[in-house]
């Protein structure tokens, strides 16, 4: 199965059954947002595509947007907490096993921005995959982490989602 396969098959089973498109926003969301799944499931591509679709086909923006903001804050949330109890072993793991800069860089970009590298982080790829879990192994604070976590996973839902949601939705 191809990756656009992938894609088309899942946008069109949404379609098809719309009362399971917040479980599967939350279920992609979440993939996306965690360490060790984010860099085999790209799931942005089918999140903009759910989006379009909500635009075109009546499904309610908000609940499905509400399980795009919580799947990813939770990804997130767990890759922390993997970072905070087991410290390095956590590096001793694919991917970071094979690429060691990755935590390195993503550990400046940490100490550089603090909360703030959260936030920044959930919106590019490769930080996305690795900072919370490097906020976890140097023990940032849990409020600030979460405080961080769940505002820009509010945000980027309503970025990946809303375009398609919207502009479509006035079209018609």
């Amino acid at each position: 199965m191809t990756f656009d396969n992938f894609v088309s098959g899942t946008v069109a089973f949404v379609r098809d059954h719309g009362e399971w498109a917040p479980a599967i926003v939350f279920g992609l969301a979440f993939a996306e947002s965690f360490a060790f799944i984010s860099l085999l499931v790209p799931a942005w591509g089918i999140l903009v595509g759910i989006g379009a679709l909500i635009g075109v086909s009546g499904l309610e923006f908000w609940p499905i947007w509400l399980a795009a903001a919580a799947g990813a804050s939770l990804g997130d949330w767990v890759s922390y907490l993997i970072g905070f109890h087991f410290k390095d072993a956590a590096t001793r793991v694919w991917p970071l096993s094979r690429h060691p800069q990755m935590v390195e860089r993503g550990h400046r970009f940490f100490m550089r921005w603090g909360p703030w590298g959260i936030f920044i982080g959930r919106f590019f790829g490769p930080l996305r995959a690795v900072v919370p879990l490097i906020a976890g192994i140097f023990a940032m604070p849990r409020f600030l982490f979460q405080m961080a976590n769940v505002s820009s996973a509010m945000v980027w839902a309503f970025v990946l989602l809303a375009p398609g949601a919207f502009a479509f939705h006035r079209l018609l």
